[in-house]
């Protein structure tokens, strides 16, 4: 399509009509694996014209989005002008083989301090949301009851993920930016219709099932919260028909069961909400809240030895507080400590190097509680806490509180739409996700690229 110019390297493009003309070292930085880039390749290069000059080569594409696209290159900055659509771009960067660069031109690392109301995507499936997870790209799935909807980082809506028999779906987890996984709920009178599975995220296609075998017999089971571990783990949540309860644990790449840990006495695992995975200490967190149980409960599990290496629980808290309960719980990125809130917006943290250790309540890290709303004050939707980058973010109401230093100091509140109250958070591709209970609607944050100048 074009070929750079004998001597002075230039390089001329006709593009839907539109000349450009540019430099080989401008294209050249598009990279090798691009579109643009193979345009530099000895291949491209039998199109010069007679008198020496640049060629003219036609491609047939929009050309104000390429406009927008050949300036990135010349800047390193993304610069839109209200006439062009974003989808419109991300369709033609997708074309060059830029949306990466225009991806990483448009997000800054996200920055809890710095955030910004980018979208309010509303959904069409009925009823309340499950979940929502972020994806490593910067896209997002929803759980709706039976559906998972997905969608890519130009939060365009791919097709959905339907668990087989449209069990209900309980958690959500990406494997990769083009793998889903879904847990689902096994309902009464039905056999083997829920449990774990791999779905393909651009097509919804299933991939394979997570399947549970106890003393060698295949077991139908309803699986929970989920969890990757730092190699190929695979860790959810189980109850089985028999009181097979605990955490099972599978590969991820052949979706086979590689162990199963037993939930040993007066240590709830199977109706865990919360699974997480500790880097630091090669551990799993396995959390059940209030008010899925009566009192609320951490462990932390090492797999590899079968045994619970700390633990803690709320159940005999003292009578001035036996009416707070924990309804969520992150593990902080140090490792060394988790964060827990309660129904009344409490942060507390536990030491995770100490065992039978309280909570230490910090009245300073308050949330702000302003944006509750009628739905919250019923306690239809309770907090949620997510870490990221040394920042702690929570919910309440329809704000986002964010905490930061060793003493989570309260920095920054969000206000999120006109959705209601929130039900669930997740981090991911530089994004931050709030799914609101009372309407289909998520709200999309980002932090702005930094300046150039």
């Amino acid at each position: 399509m074009c070929t750079p110019a004998t001597g002075r390297g230039r390089v001329r493009l006709n593009v839907g009509g539109r000349v450009f003309e540019t430099t080989a070292a401008t294209i050249a930085a598009a990279g090798r694996d691009t579109m643009l880039g193979a345009m530099l390749d000895a291949s491209w290069n039998a199109g010069r014209d007679g008198g020496g000059g640049p060629a003219e080569y036609f491609i047939d594409r929009d050309p104000a989005c390429f406009a927008v696209l050949l300036d990135l290159l010349r800047t390193g900055g993304l610069h839109v002008p209200p006439g062009v659509p974003e989808a419109a771009l991300y369709r033609e960067a997708l074309y060059y083989g830029l949306l990466d660069r225009v991806r990483a031109a448009r997000l800054g690392e996200l920055d809890g301090d710095r955030l910004r109301l980018a979208a309010s995507v509303p959904g069409r499936a009925p009823g309340d949301g499950t979940a929502v997870r972020a994806a490593p790209d910067g896209g997002c799935c929803v759980a709706h009851g039976g559906a998972v909807r997905v969608y890519n980082w130009a939060l365009e809506e791919r097709r959905p993920v339907h668990y087989p028999g449209h069990a209900p779906v309980n958690d959500a987890a990406y494997l990769d930016a083009a793998t889903l996984l879904v847990a689902a709920r096994e309902r009464p009178g039905r056999r083997d219709d829920g449990g774990v599975a791999a779905f393909s995220a651009l097509t919804g296609e299933p991939r394979h099932r997570f399947r549970v075998a106890h003393d060698r017999q295949p077991r139908s089971f309803t699986a929970g919260a989920l969890a990757l571990g730092a190699g190929c783990d695979v860790f959810a949540s189980c109850k089985g028909r028999f009181n097979e309860y605990g955490v099972g644990v599978w590969d991820w790449n052949t979706g086979e069961q590689a162990d199963f840990f037993y939930e040993p006495p007066g240590c709830a695992l199977g109706d865990a909400d919360r699974l997480q995975w500790l880097d630091a200490t090669r551990t799993l967190m396995v959390a059940t809240m209030f008010p899925r149980a009566d009192s609320s409960s951490i462990s932390l599990l090492d797999i590899r030895d079968k045994s619970v290496v700390w633990s803690w629980s709320d159940a005999g808290t003292p009578a001035s507080l036996e009416d707070k309960h924990a309804v969520h719980a992150v593990a902080m990125e140090d490792g060394r400590s988790v964060c827990v809130i309660n129904q009344y917006d409490d942060l507390g943290f536990l030491d995770l190097r100490k065992n039978a250790a309280g909570v230490r309540w910090r009245s300073r890290s308050k949330l702000a509680t302003s944006g509750k709303t009628k739905a919250c004050v019923e306690e239809t939707c309770y907090p949620k806490l997510a870490a990221h980058s040394g920042q702690l973010f929570a919910s309440t109401g329809d704000t986002i509180s964010v905490f930061n230093g060793a003493d989570h100091v309260l920095t920054s509140t969000l206000r999120c739409s006109n959705g209601g109250a929130i039900c669930a958070i997740s981090i991911g591709g530089d994004r931050l996700f709030a799914l609101h209970s009372e309407e289909n609607v998520f709200d999309v944050w980002e932090t702005p690229p930094p300046a150039i100048i």
